[in-house]
């Protein structure tokens, strides 16, 4: 595996005087996919340049233990430091096979979250908004930014039915990306006078932004439809033609965007998620094992189907994919993901280190 070291080297410094090329310095598009590709690669360049300086020290460490007297109060003292070298050079190598993997293209993008109501009525749609916010908070912690795009409220108690909403920041989707699947609450609702627990769910779509090199809309293939926004009141409600509903012909893709006054900004918002479903529809199409998968994540929206459950009276966490339980549910709900989200990443960067090794073996 550790062949491939220099050769990534060697691609990382290509890539920087490519960079720094008249002939790219002044096409954005060539530019930015150069730094993207740069991106990618800079953790194992990093990595690699600090297992070669441990090598380094572990070989002056050797030496000094070879050349001091067997006993002596300095040999010991670098053998000590001999045995940690030894310990961090594993660990730079077990740390560089994880970043060797194959690597999700898309993790470096931006998220468009979606987020619907599944089974259960007023609960479902209260639990999707909370849900919502939970992300919101998370994404305030790693100072992301959160646009929403749209929103549909619900009636009774309130709750969300439905919500869509673009998340910016570093690495992002692959932050996120395991979030994607029905989630599963148990609590008793304000109105059960009987203290009964009940269970209710929504679904969570997680979706990489693509850009414009990364997928291509003819004008001709969108209609544009305008339609005045809805929503509780305020200038421009109802009485100016601002909200903008896109349908992508071929597909019958439709995505809609009131959250702006301006016509032109909200058709903007529209596209970013038109362009994030429609290089879904592609992926998936050339992939079907992935949209076997993705069908999967989302499912029906109904509670039998859960990738995670919150139980409220038992302030619990469970992740049903790994088996992960956390006894911190409110400190979850108000954003500190990380304590979910980490063990997820680490179980599958593991499962694919295992199919690397086993494919090797």
């Amino acid at each position: 595996m550790f062949e491939k070291l220099d050769e990534i080297e060697k691609r990382y410094a290509a890539l920087e005087a490519r960079r720094d090329s008249p002939e790219v310095t002044g096409d954005h598009v060539e530019y930015t996919k150069v730094a993207r590709a740069m991106k990618e690669i800079a953790p194992v360049v990093e990595k690699v340049r600090e297992r070669r300086r441990v090598e380094q020290e572990l070989a002056g460490a050797k030496e000094m233990v070879d050349t001091l007297a067997s006993g002596d109060e300095l040999q010991a003292m670098a053998l000590a430091e001999y045995d940690q070298l030894r310990a961090r050079k594993s660990a730079v190598e077990e740390e560089l096979r994880i970043l060797l993997l194959p690597r999700d293209p898309n993790d470096s993008k931006n998220v468009v979250l979606e987020i619907r109501a599944g089974t259960g009525g007023d609960e479902a749609a209260l639990f999707a908004e909370e849900l919502f916010r939970m992300y919101v908070r998370y994404a305030e912690s790693r100072r992301w930014r959160v646009e929403v795009i749209d929103r549909s409220d619900a009636g009774g108690r309130g709750g969300i039915k439905e919500i869509q909403a673009i998340i910016e920041g570093e690495s992002a989707f692959a932050r996120l990306k395991f979030e994607g699947g029905v989630h599963r609450v148990q609590r008793v609702p304000e109105t059960e006078t009987q203290g009964r627990i009940h269970t209710s769910a929504a679904t969570v779509a997680v979706l990489p932004e693509v850009e414009d090199v990364d997928i291509e809309i003819a004008d001709k293939d969108v209609r544009v439809d305008l339609f005045c926004a809805s929503g509780p009141g305020g200038q421009g409600v109802n009485t100016t033609y601002s909200a903008v509903r896109l349908t992508h012909l071929p597909t019958n893709t439709v995505v809609q965007c009131q959250d702006e006054r301006s016509q032109v900004k909200n058709k903007a918002k529209a596209m970013r998620v038109l362009r994030a479903r429609l290089f879904e529809v592609e992926r998936e199409r050339k992939d079907a094992a992935y949209a076997a998968d993705r069908k999967k994540m989302v499912g029906s929206g109904d509670r039998s189907e859960k990738i995670r459950t919150y139980n409220f009276p038992q302030s619990r966490v469970s992740d049903h994919r790994i088996g992960f339980t956390s006894h911190r549910l409110g400190e979850i709900m108000d954003g500190r993901l990380d304590e979910l989200i980490d063990p997820l990443v680490s179980h599958f960067q593991a499962e694919k280190l295992k199919e690397e090794l086993a494919a090797k073996a």
